[in-house]
């Protein structure tokens, strides 16, 4: 007797002798009969890859500037130079550049419509540059199917059949990937999202945040090494982003995986991702990672902590003198928070307040929040900034 890994037959109806060759055998829900039924369905006559591979590439096919060196096609899992894409006679991307290293948690971060899913289809290869390249993992996605095999893909669709259980599922896409032991891999992937219990469930059952993280398990199925989210937190309650966002930091880590997240939502990325990237009006306004982003400012906050609350006054009185401190408010009876004028002052502050005789337990650079550097990030937009 044959079964699919996972899977018992309905009750009082054996699986059989076994799917004829070439095809894929699943537990299904039959609405003429009104009960599960095992099915046996043709599997491709030629290897894919990649879900994304039977997607029309659309667009002009123009030559590609911007060439890429072969030593940053090395360090980077994502490429991209130069990069622009009208609809129509409007812009939507204008000469965008960025890089993703591999094993990072990359944020891509921009309003909706800003142009992130267009970017990110432009990577896969279904969608033509006007100008421009882009290279996942050293390749041209566009060209090169070997390459696809080594890319997971999660749009807003899941890409699951409700009337297909999970584990199911899960072993259709393992059969088009010609995932190698497939039973363990997805055994796996469903205690990683958390889904163990439900595997035998159909999928239609399934709560919002569940099919998600099920998605997820799919895209990363045949071990990619970039995976690609686009809104994978979207529609799900804070309760189901919060395991999604911890999924995603697991995939980094355990995985090994470089993640490409499209996001508009400022504290998903800003708890997950070692870099950003964001995008306004069709240009990237900000990118850098995300220590350096939060931390870089023309009039950086400094906090200093006095280690005598008796030297307040008199170190307020010391600051006021200085040209290359913007403000100071105190914030209790030993905290100073002061705006410099000069980024690069922090040691001559110190410096002076030393010299004055005041002590000083503590010095701390603030930091700003991608909240912050994502609105200044819009209204250069807005604005018409370059």
């Amino acid at each position: 007797m044959w079964s699919l890994p996972g899977f018992t037959a309905p009750s009082g109806e054996p699986p059989g002798p076994g799917p004829s060759p070439g095809t894929l055998r699943f537990l299904a829900w039959v609405p003429p009969a009104r009960k599960n039924r095992w099915l046996d369905i043709p599997l491709p006559k030629t290897e894919i890859h990649d879900t994304t591979r039977s997607c029309a590439r659309t667009g002009p096919e123009t030559p590609r500037h911007h060439a890429i060196p072969a030593e940053a096609a090395a360090m980077n899992a994502v490429e991209v130079r130069g990069l622009s894409r009208s609809f129509e006679g409007r812009a939507v991307l204008s000469d965008v550049s960025f890089t993703v290293r591999h094993g990072e948690v990359f944020g891509y971060l921009g309003p909706n419509g800003a142009g992130k899913t267009t970017t990110i289809r432009i990577l896969l290869g279904l969608l033509a540059p006007d100008a421009g390249v882009v290279r996942v993992l050293g390749r041209d996605l566009a060209v090169d199917d070997a390459a696809r095999a080594r890319v997971g893909v999660l749009f807003e669709n899941n890409g699951l059949s409700d009337r297909m259980s999970a584990a199911a599922n899960l072993a259709y896409y393992a059969g088009l990937y010609g995932v190698p032991d497939p039973a363990e891999r997805i055994d796996d992937l469903l205690t990683l999202v958390g889904l163990t219990d439900r595997r035998d469930d159909l999928v239609g059952t399934f709560s919002t945040g569940m099919k998600r993280r099920l998605g997820i398990a799919r895209a990363i199925l045949h071990r990619p090494e970039v995976v690609f989210l686009d809104e994978p937190t979207s529609g799900l309650d804070p309760g189901a982003q919060r395991m999604v966002r911890d999924l995603i930091l697991d995939l980094s880590r355990r995985e090994e995986m470089t993640v490409f997240l499209n996001s508009h939502h400022l504290d998903e990325v800003q708890r997950i991702s070692t870099s950003v990237a964001i995008l306004a009006g069709g240009r990237i306004r900000a990118f850098d990672s995300l220590e350096n982003l939060t931390g870089a400012s023309d009039r950086p906050t400094v906090t200093v902590t006095l280690a005598d609350p008796d030297d307040r006054v008199r170190a307020c009185e010391t600051i006021a003198g200085l040209a290359f401190v913007a403000g100071c408010d105190p914030g209790g009876s030993t905290l100073l928070h002061c705006t410099l004028a000069d980024p690069g002052a922090t040691p001559d502050l110190i410096a002076a307040l030393v010299g004055a005789g005041i002590r000083i337990e503590e010095v701390r650079r603030s930091s700003r929040s991608l909240e912050e550097i994502y609105l200044e990030a819009l209204r250069s937009a807005e604005g018409g900034g370059a």
